[in-house]
């Protein structure tokens, strides 16, 4: 059993970017703190575990079982390109209905963002007002550790995590400047144009001790120097991109159909959305990093490599277009033309009409409090357990992500097993029947 600290005292949850995923899932803690809504979605709140054998009947749910933040002692801060309290962002978002957000507008309408550290020619098609100005991005990154150090001190908080629900950037590849976490500082004192706005604030929350997760395809926490900086500073990081809406359908299918050897020709995406992100990834260079996490995921479940005969010519095309009437509500279209037996042809269309941030909000949550865990549990670098997230799973530089929904809940829940010195389950189930 791993030593685990006690969750005593508040928990304070950063959050980059308060648009529609951060406002609906603070909104939504307020909902559940005040009994009036279901935290639907999040594992850590309704999700149950298996101990030992099946006919021991040992299922508690998850958060009786470990050691999790309870709702009550999360306090929440953020950053925004925009001045809007979150009340006003939540409306303006327009994916919680104002009944709803009426109920805990006095809880969150005092939530009013910090300026944020953002640079047009990352995230071409927003332009806020409400932003540091600094010579350098070292100087942005000492602004944003005074803000982490002050939302600390002024709450009593006891310990904090970093959630980026910010905007996707444009595509960038890893840079020698990413190297080590030397060359990175050097860069961001030369304002080099590899360090992205989302880097500065992952570096200052790990620069100030603070586990740091990434929600968005952005390179981000994902090169080399702050990966061996969470390391050397004892600090969980998980990433990257929340894994909602057609790519959640995609690890789904996927998986299935590699279990029953079906064969697979091509699997066309195209998704209509309107909020924020939509228009964000509107500009191709933002799209580029979008499509770059969306495309990888088939790829590794389906091993073409090993299973040449059935996914070595799969031909994969993913599209976004930024649709304003639909709003925060997406709509996803996939054709996947399957085939079986003889290698006769199949067709299998899917149409969801899912909400974004309502299944990311969750996502958010679940993220806070495990990687407030496993910081509690001197777990540190990159947390591969919770791959389960993300749609890019950051993994050591010698593995491959792992992409499959099941086996990425098996992982988690065997993690949560050995913390606690419970039998990992492998699922064979002979001894049953010796």
């Amino acid at each position: 059993m791993i030593k685990i600290e006690k969750p005593t005292g508040k928990l304070g949850v950063l959050l980059p970017g308060m648009g529609a995923v951060a406002t609906t899932f603070v909104a939504g803690v307020v909902a559940i703190r005040k009994g009036i809504a279901k935290p639907v979605g999040s594992l850590t709140q309704m999700g149950t575990i298996r101990l030992g054998k099946r006919t021991e009947k040992r299922v508690p749910k998850i958060k009786e079982f470990i050691e999790l933040a309870e709702l009550n002692d999360l306090v929440f801060a953020g950053w925004d390109i925009f001045e809007d309290n979150m009340y006003q962002a939540a409306l303006n978002a327009g994916v919680l209905q104002n009944d709803l957000l009426d109920k805990v507008r006095s809880d969150i309408e005092q939530i009013k963002p910090m300026k944020a550290v953002f640079d047009n020619n990352y995230v071409k098609k927003l332009h806020g007002t409400h932003t540091k100005v600094a010579k350098t991005k070292y100087d942005y990154a000492q602004m944003l550790m005074e803000d982490i150090h002050n939302f600390k001190q002024s709450n009593h908080l006891n310990r904090l995590v970093t959630i980026w629900c910010g905007s996707t950037e444009v595509f960038l590849k890893p840079d020698p400047v990413h190297e080590t976490i030397e060359s990175f500082e050097k860069a961001m004192k030369s304002n080099h144009p590899a360090i992205a706005p989302s880097m500065i604030y992952a570096y200052a929350s790990l620069a100030s001790g603070v586990p740091f997760a990434n929600g968005a395809p952005n390179l981000t926490v994902d090169v080399p120097a702050l990966v061996n900086f969470a390391r050397a500073k004892n600090i969980p990081i998980a990433g990257k991109d929340f894994k909602t809406g057609q790519t959640l359908m995609k690890t789904i299918l996927a998986p299935g159909f590699k279990a029953r050897m079906i064969g697979l020709n091509g699997w066309f995406s195209t998704n209509i959305l309107g909020n924020r992100d939509g228009e964000v990834l509107d500009d191709p260079d933002s799209f580029k990093t979008k499509e770059e996490s969306k495309l990888s995921v088939l790829q590794y479940i389906l091993q073409p490599e090993v299973y040449p005969d059935l996914y070595k010519d799969v031909f994969h095309k993913v599209r976004i277009n930024y649709y304003p009437p639909r709003g925060d509500n997406k709509e996803g279209w996939d054709n996947i033309d399957i085939f079986g037996w003889l290698g006769y042809p199949m067709q299998i269309k899917v149409d969801f009409l899912c909400r974004d941030s309502i299944l990311a909000a969750p996502i958010v949550l679940d993220l806070a409090l495990f990687l407030d865990l496993a910081q509690r549990a001197g777990m540190k670098g990159i947390q591969e357990w919770l791959s389960f997230y993300f749609k890019s799973p950051m993994v050591a530089p010698e593995l491959y992500p792992e992409h499959d929904l099941f086996i990425q809940l098996i992982k988690l829940k065997n993690t949560l097993r050995y913390l606690k010195g419970e039998e990992l389950i492998t699922h064979l189930g002979l001894e049953y029947y010796d």
